[in-house]
């Protein structure tokens, strides 16, 4: 029976026996699968295969070589390493490169603090995404050609994240959310702010998840007449633009008739607010993606959710609208950018080794590469990421800090009608208007307090 793999911020100790990986009876051994277990969890396993993909090892355990990637993490002596035994004495020269670009690499994962065995990442110079990256390239097995496929393909992932964050890092933050929505609205498009988008949305469920079919008009009625009791600044327009949103993002069935408005009918996968809402957020991404925007799955969250808790969400989002194209594509729009900024980094540079990366056969299938070629692709993988913390540590303006939440995560755009006209507002903390700053709102309501005091 398959065991559970670890998280992948325990890369440093054995999913097996959970003990952290040493130079002595915890030595760590990739497999070609990618899965890292300790040498005497190795031995003791009943059949030839991985513990938690099942897939056959066919190496003998005593020729694969040590993870010394792993070691200099876990601060073990690195043991000599011996000679590997390969079909030429050229091939394990390359095998031997290719091995010092993967420990090179894997430095970039310090400072490692926290509990035993497991990676507390965030002091690192990388983001999240690219610690994770670069943890998926150290466990690669490169003396397996299973191994060497994967190792390629964390390469050409690696590359195509360094891009999207120099990217990010040469844009506006502040420009950003403005250039989002203008592109959204230029699409007939519209969101209202975290809360009132969530209501929304759910409300067109309501009317339509029992496979009901209605027309634009009747659907966009009910969601303002439910809505405007807590929103009253919501109107047919804006609660349109939402609907325009899902039907771009083809959510729903529309049976047309003749000489009446067409019947909308939800599609029965989106019958649920997780699906809907899903598509929903893939849908204001795929129109970021149009407009030549890139932007992180952090911001993302606070555009759309306002907190911070749905990175992983709008990570898989963006992760599953990339194409093949998608990297060569960005390629293309980082050189745009530099020539505009000056390029005072000299990341140019890096463009043909991109381009290498961007070249890569992502198909799982792919023939495994020769060793001469895996040597130029961990060579190019390690000077692009090298260029990225270069370029972060010399150049770059924004820090790495997570940016924090707002005290009110449904957060506000300008003065509350209510609060301005009535003094006070009936939906309190959920006002998704409210003040104009935090610091307005508690000095009108101190003010307020005072007068009734006297």
């Amino acid at each position: 029976m398959p065991v559970q793999a670890a998280q992948w911020t325990e890369f440093l100790s054995c999913p097996i026996c959970y003990n952290e990986f040493d130079s002595s009876g915890h030595q760590p051994i990739s497999l070609g699968c990618s899965h890292t277990v300790c040498k005497t969890c190795l031995h003791k396993l009943h059949r030839k295969a991985c513990p938690f993909d099942q897939t056959p090892i066919s190496t003998d355990i005593d020729l694969l070589p040590v993870n010394c990637a792993l070691l200099q993490l876990v601060g073990a002596q690195v043991p000599d390493v011996p000679p590997v035994s390969l079909s030429s004495a050229a091939d394990v020269e390359h095998y031997d490169l290719c091995r010092l670009c993967v420990e090179e690499l894997a430095l970039y994962l310090k400072p490692i603090s926290g509990a035993k065995g497991v990676a507390n990442l965030s002091p690192s110079v990388l983001s999240r995404p690219m610690q994770r990256k670069l943890v998926t390239l150290v466990n690669c097995q490169l003396v397996e050609e299973e191994g060497r496929v994967r190792a390629v393909r964390a390469a050409r992932s690696l590359g195509e994240r360094t891009v999207t964050e120099l990217i990010l890092q040469h844009q506006n933050p502040q420009q950003l959310s403005a250039n989002l929505w203008a592109a959204v609205r230029a699409r007939g498009c519209q969101f209202l702010g975290p809360a009132m988008q969530e209501d929304a949305l759910k409300l067109v469920l309501l009317a339509l998840e029992d496979g009901s079919a209605l027309s634009r008009k009747v659907l966009v009625l009910f969601v303002v007449q439910k809505l405007e009791a807590r929103f009253p600044q919501a109107s047919k327009t804006s609660i349109g633009h939402v609907v325009q949103l899902l039907y771009r993002a083809s959510c729903f069935k529309v049976t047309k008739r003749d000489e009446d408005s067409s019947l909308m009918q939800l599609k029965e996968e989106f019958r649920t607010y997780e699906t809907l809402r899903r598509e929903h957020d893939a849908q204001i991404v795929h129109i970021a993606m149009e407009a030549g925007l890139r932007i992180s799955p952090e911001q993302w969250s606070s555009l759309l959710y306002g907190d911070l808790v749905h990175k992983s969400h709008m990570q898989s989002i963006i992760d599953k609208l990339q194409s093949p194209e998608s990297f060569a594509k960005s390629v293309q729009e980082l050189t745009i950018v530099l020539q505009r900024t000056g390029d005072p980094a000299n990341l140019t540079s890096l463009r043909p080794h991109l381009e290498l990366l961007a070249n890569i056969d992502h198909n799982p299938d792919a023939p495994a590469p020769s060793w001469a070629e895996l040597e130029s692709v961990m060579l190019a993988v390690k000077l692009v990421v090298h260029g990225l913390v270069e370029f972060i540590q010399n150049f770059s303006k924004k820090s790495h800090e997570t940016p924090q939440p707002q005290a009110n995560s449904k957060y506000k755009t300008s003065m509350c009608r209510d609060l301005r006209q009535q003094g006070g507002c009936p939906r309190g903390t959920s006002c998704t208007f409210a003040a104009i700053s935090l610091s307005l709102h508690y000095i009108f309501l101190c003010t307020k307090k005072k007068k009734k005091t006297k």
